[in-house]
């Protein structure tokens, strides 16, 4: 434990005074637009500006190598064993793909900047903003969530040549993807279905949080949002969406486990949600939806052999596969980068896994099975340490991080950062979770370490 109190920032660090300081407001400022751009990416190179669509996809990594040296010169990116270590690792892995492995600058360096730029931002994230920050985050994405349910609704009804289906670079084939009945997973604002799933099980945590807590929200937007919910369900034709609303709806029963007070509100939040379906079910758009959803969700199971065998390949196969093939690979591994479909079209023309689809076996066969299985180790072991902080501030009535976990966890764990936007979801989540985490300073005591506060982050001073 004393290694991991290293995370902790330098004493001489007053919190409450940053946070009150105008300089951390650029950082604040970077982080949202950090978010927007996650957001809304995909609009930008599908149909604003189609002819910049390659470079549109690197157009975080400015903001994000922006915040890591501001955050560093103003002190507040400090070191610990997690980031230590993948940042060693990307360099490492930068040079045995130079000299041992593709041999390709462009390659190594579009795979090193995930582990020397977006990685840190999960510290800066969770040490600039604050509780308060993220709620703000939440209730944003409360309003975004209507219009984003109507543009998948426009996306899952119309034809793959229309212009709501554009793909990326005004591709006319359209962006969706193979679904059922005729219909095609709709991408939202995102460049792939993924991004679509993904922003909803980030809308999931805040939905039911906000059900739950009545955090001065507005009820138009959570009844909007709410119904949006339900409502991306069977239009995403994805079980990981429903495999992830389940997740969170279980996490929010674990609260009122903890909490017996909550038990009544999550019974209201039963009852909205019930009235919610009904309506949805009278309605034409969702019963198509439901019935294109549930096709796919009874073949792809008979095919995969059932939902059980559905979660453990999804989850834990491509997990242990990875592993167990890792001893087929040169030590080193093939070059860190080439695993990405950006590493791919610049190797091979085309848009490839050249490695492999899963994040760990990626991670693996890019650097060898030492530096990958390493890096591996340090993002469970992030995971595990945030999973238990979250579940130990149950007890202080803090429930906000443990909402934010049931998303957070396997989306740290095992999604694809090659992606660039399931790198986005990763990075903005886990610097949300440790924000969430943080004490409200303005609420302590004037007795509790008010001149110089070691409280940033609260589960590594366990």
């Amino acid at each position: 434990m004393k290694t991991l109190d290293k995370i902790r920032a330098p004493k001489t660090i007053n919190y409450q005074k940053l946070e009150q300081s105008a300089s951390i407001k650029p950082l604040k400022q970077g982080i949202w637009l950090y978010f927007l751009l996650l957001l809304f990416e995909g609009a930008l190179r599908k149909w604003f500006l189609p002819f910049l669509s390659t470079p549109l996809l690197l157009v975080r990594d400015p903001i994000a190598i922006w915040l890591v040296f501001n955050a560093w010169k103003k002190g507040l990116l400090t070191y610990n064993i997690y980031l230590t270590g993948i940042v060693s690792i990307g360099i490492i892995s930068f040079f045995t793909a130079i000299f041992l492995g593709h041999q390709n600058l462009a390659i190594a360096l579009y795979g090193t900047r995930i582990f020397l730029f977006h990685f840190p931002l999960i510290f800066i994230i969770g040490r600039v903003l604050n509780r308060a920050d993220v709620i703000q985050f939440g209730k944003f994405l409360l309003w975004v969530t209507i219009p984003m349910t109507i543009l998948v609704t426009m996306q899952f009804y119309s034809p793959q040549s229309a212009l709501v289906n554009r793909g990326v670079g005004g591709a006319m084939e359209g962006a969706g993807f193979s679904g059922s009945q005729g219909f095609f997973r709709p991408p939202g604002t995102f460049s792939f279905t993924s991004g679509n799933v993904q922003f909803f099980g980030l809308v999931a945590c805040f939905v039911l949080y906000f059900l739950i807590s009545q955090n001065g929200v507005n009820k138009i937007s959570l009844i909007g949002a709410l119904v949006g919910l339900l409502a991306s369900v069977p239009l995403s034709i994805s079980r990981t969406m429903l495999f992830q609303l389940i997740i969170a709806i279980v996490f929010l029963f674990v609260v009122a486990a903890k909490n017996p007070k909550y038990l009544g509100k999550l019974l209201f939040a039963c009852f909205a949600a019930i009235i919610a379906l009904l309506v949805l079910s009278n309605t034409g758009f969702f019963q198509t939806a439901s019935n294109a959803f549930t096709e796919r969700f009874e073949i792809a199971n008979e095919v995969e052999g059932g939902v059980k065998n559905v979660f453990l390949d999804r989850f834990l196969g491509g997990m242990i596969g990875a592993l167990t093939n890792s001893h087929d690979l040169p030590f080193f591994g093939y070059g860190i980068g080439l695993g990405t479909n950006v590493g791919s079209s610049l190797l091979t023309g085309s848009a490839n896994f050249l490695i492999a689809e899963e994040e760990w076996g990626r991670l693996i066969g890019e650097m060898g099975p030492l530096l990958g299985i390493t890096s591996i180790a340090l993002r469970i072991g992030f995971c595990l340490k945030i999973a238990r902080a979250c579940y130990n501030d149950l007890k202080l009535n803090n429930f906000l991080p443990w909402m934010l976990l049931s998303f957070g966890f396997l989306t740290i764990l095992q999604s694809q950062w090659g992606q660039p936007t399931g790198l986005g979801f990763s990075i903005v989540i886990g610097g949300f979770i440790l924000a969430a985490l943080k004490k409200d300073v303005s609420k302590l005591k004037s007795t509790i370490r008010t001149q110089k506060l070691e409280i940033d982050f609260p589960l590594l001073n366990n």
